[in-house]
């Protein structure tokens, strides 16, 4: 379950009645589009139906029977959600504007580049920056990945940007290949990889461009700075960092 802080109402009005539950505000858009596929009871506040959630009101077994044909919360809460209305608070939407903001630069920084620059990652704070500039508001009702075209084509006139993915060897030498192949091969998608006779490992991914440092940073890391990546460009040509 979730809390009440961060729950919001769901109320439907039906045969004269007013029936309310506590739901988390993407679950429920979720539930309205006919997406949700998550389990119920943990983006729920609690497994209960209200005629009035504020006060804790409950309403009659008898007009749950009527309306819905069932005295069961954990069915009763998805149609009430469905057939009814999200209620939001001024601060309850403004805390949804700043997280799917957050999660809408944060989309843009792993898959962006600019073409202007040699295809190099934009910053979060550029992005950031871009946004305010091109005066973009987010949505609070509404998915991120739903919104994100929107937000490309405002950026557009303000910087040089477009999505990109990249495609880059990675080499790491044989005292780390054991262990840090596990970490690389999971950051994109592995085209392929070599076990070399030395003991050292490479291996090709395709990620988005975006993430470009942070392969860069992981290879790092898990071979003490002695490993190598390379962004492929045409056939085999590379590009040390």
């Amino acid at each position: 379950m979730i809390s009440l802080d961060e729950a919001v109402t769901a109320r439907l009005e039906s045969h004269g009645e007013r029936f309310e539950v506590l739901i988390d505000p993407d679950a429920a858009l979720a539930m309205k589009r006919g997406e949700f596929e998550g389990n119920l009871e943990d983006v729920i506040a609690a497994e209960d139906v209200f005629e009035n959630a504020s006060r804790g009101d409950r309403p009659a077994e008898e007009d749950l029977e009527t309306v819905f044909g069932t005295t069961d919360p954990l069915e009763i809460i998805p149609e009430v959600v469905e057939r009814g209305e999200i209620q939001i608070t001024a601060e309850q939407r403004e805390e949804m504007m700043e997280r799917k903001h957050n999660q809408l630069v944060t989309t843009i920084t792993r898959n962006a580049v600019n073409p202007q620059m040699d295809d190099s990652p934009h910053p979060p704070e550029r992005i950031e920056r871009a946004l305010e500039e091109a005066g973009f508001q987010i949505d609070p009702m509404e998915p991120v990945e739903n919104q994100v075209d929107d937000a490309l084509e405002a950026l557009r006139p303000v910087i040089p940007i477009r999505f990109e993915e990249v495609t880059m060897a990675v080499q790491l030498p044989a005292d780390y290949a054991g262990s840090g192949q596990a970490q690389i091969r999971e950051f994109g998608d592995l085209e392929r990889e070599e076990w070399q006779n030395d003991g050292s490992w490479v291996g090709v991914l395709t990620f988005p461009a975006g993430l470009q440092n942070d392969l860069y940073d992981l290879v790092n890391e898990v071979t003490s700075g002695e490993g190598d990546a390379r962004v492929i460009k045409d056939k085999d040509e590379l590009r040390t960092r």
